[in-house]
């Protein structure tokens, strides 16, 4: 027992020299470097797609010179390496951080716009959740309000244009699933949403179909008649309006003159 405990105490102080030793190692690694040369580097780690060293470079640049504008622009180009390198999250986050520091800072717009792209790029499809489709849309309408008139705000419109689609389709898949199953009204509360929310996608005359099966199916042939009037209105040539004008006229006749006559729905609809 004594030569054991002797045996363990000697182990023990070896491996607590040797930790002592990595420390001194790690220690005497770091070099304070200019500034210049630290962020040059980066960005040359940058240009040749190793974004995992250029992150680490410009991290090095923040801890070495906290306080200078090259920590700053620091900030974002990880930012921005974290993006090209699909870490997402750690781009969010960076951007965030920076934000926090510099709110005002000339890099504002650009991070803003960086976080909403982060978001947008982790949209999913339709049949999943879509909690991340929606920061998405907080985002980019965060850039647009905040940055008008900018070429950022000009490309968070036109992803926001997207979003609202996928958003539509996320209604419309759990409106059709809730129809299969005979639950008119859940279906009904869905569709109206996606004519009510998102009524210029490429969802709304469908929708607007569907509301004139679920309407029909719960027997309330006059809020049938007013949606495929409202669809007759905007969408006449569609495909949708034809297959809602066959049901409401095999439902009892005259779809088509009532349609007409209440074309006047479709007038005051903000399409």
């Amino acid at each position: 027992m004594k030569l054991s405990l002797v045996g363990s105490v000697a182990i023990m102080t070896l491996v607590l020299a040797a930790c002592s030793s990595n420390r001194q190692a790690r220690e005497l690694a770091y070099v304070e470097r200019p500034v210049e040369a630290l962020y040059n580097a980066a960005a040359d780690e940058m240009d040749d797609s190793d974004y995992i060293s250029a992150i680490e470079l410009f991290n090095e640049v923040e801890r070495q010179h906290p306080y200078s504008e090259w920590a700053r622009r620091s900030t974002l180009m990880a930012a921005y390496a974290s993006y090209r390198s699909r870490r997402y999250d750690d781009a969010i986050g960076t951007a965030q951080r920076y934000l926090s520091l510099n709110p005002a800072g000339e890099g504002a717009p650009y991070a803003y716009h960086l976080i909403a792209l982060s978001y947008f790029q982790q949209i999913v499809d339709v049949g999943r959740d879509q909690r991340t489709t929606e920061l998405a849309r907080d985002a980019l309408n965060d850039v647009v309000r905040r940055f008008p008139n900018t070429d950022y705000a000009r490309d968070a419109q036109l992803k926001l244009d997207m979003v609202s689609d996928q958003l539509a389709g996320k209604e419309m898949e759990i409106g059709r699933w809730y129809l299969r199953r005979n639950q008119h009204l859940a279906a009904v509360n869905r569709f109206k949403k996606v004519v009510d929310d998102y009524d210029t996608t490429t969802h709304t005359p469908e929708a607007l179909h569907r509301l004139v099966e679920a309407y029909l199916s719960l027997g309330l042939r006059g809020e049938a008649v007013a949606a495929a009037s409202v669809l007759q209105y905007n969408y006449p040539e569609s495909d949708w309006y034809r297959a809602s004008y066959g049901l409401v006229e095999g439902g009892g006749g005259g779809a088509q003159q009532q349609a007409s006559s209440e074309g006047w729905l479709g007038r005051i609809t903000p399409w």
